[in-house]
């Protein structure tokens, strides 16, 4: 694993079989639904709390599609102990994701919870020289009878500065953001 703003991060390679088994794991059926006729290594990029980065991947060319299924060829690693603890006073839930950093690295999208009686979900940003460290909460909270349920949604966060080597932490938590694809959690960040 390479970081865009430098650094790298080696990691054990997974065979080609376990990367498709882990994609292919949340199918209930006993035959496959896609048709794999070759399968390489090569690279794809990711957006992980230090910035984005290329990892291994193994690509699957698939009967009756032009692009290859990339598939992480490399397992994550743990997440690192926080620099902090949680916070009791903050409330609300963590945040759910990440799913991007900006190319320019001045912006990142989380994915975070809210109720079926609130405006949505909100999330305020505090930048340090080694974190950046988002608070997630909702806004316009409705009083009266609700359905107790959390909804997901999607939020654009924008920063001073980019990101670089900073690690983004849920100030819920006090933990970093795991990146998460959107079909399943990583296997180490469940």
């Amino acid at each position: 694993m390479v970081w865009d703003k430098g650094g790298s991060l080696t990691r054990p390679l997974w065979g080609a079989k376990k990367a498709y088994e882990s994609l292919a794991a949340s199918q209930k059926k006993a035959e496959p639904s896609l048709t794999v006729t070759k399968v390489k290594l090569g690279t794809m990029r990711v957006a992980t709390s230090r910035g984005a980065a290329t990892i291994p991947a193994w690509l699957f060319s698939l009967d009756g599609y032009d692009s290859p299924l990339k598939r992480a060829a490399v397992s994550p690693s743990k997440l690192p102990q926080p620099p902090i603890g949680r916070d009791g006073d903050v409330p609300g839930l963590p945040l759910h994701r990440l799913v991007r950093i900006s190319s320019d690295g001045r912006s990142v999208g989380v994915v975070a919870f809210h109720g079926a009686c609130d405006d949505g979900a909100v999330v305020n940003v505090q930048e340090t020289s080694g974190s950046v460290v988002l608070s997630p909460s909702v806004k316009g909270q409705k009083k009266g009878r609700c359905t107790k349920q959390a909804i997901l949604q999607k939020v654009t966060v924008k920063l001073d500065r980019p990101v670089g080597n900073r690690v983004l932490l849920d100030a819920v938590t006090g933990k970093p953001i795991p990146y998460k694809s959107p079909h399943r959690p990583s296997p180490s960040w469940s």
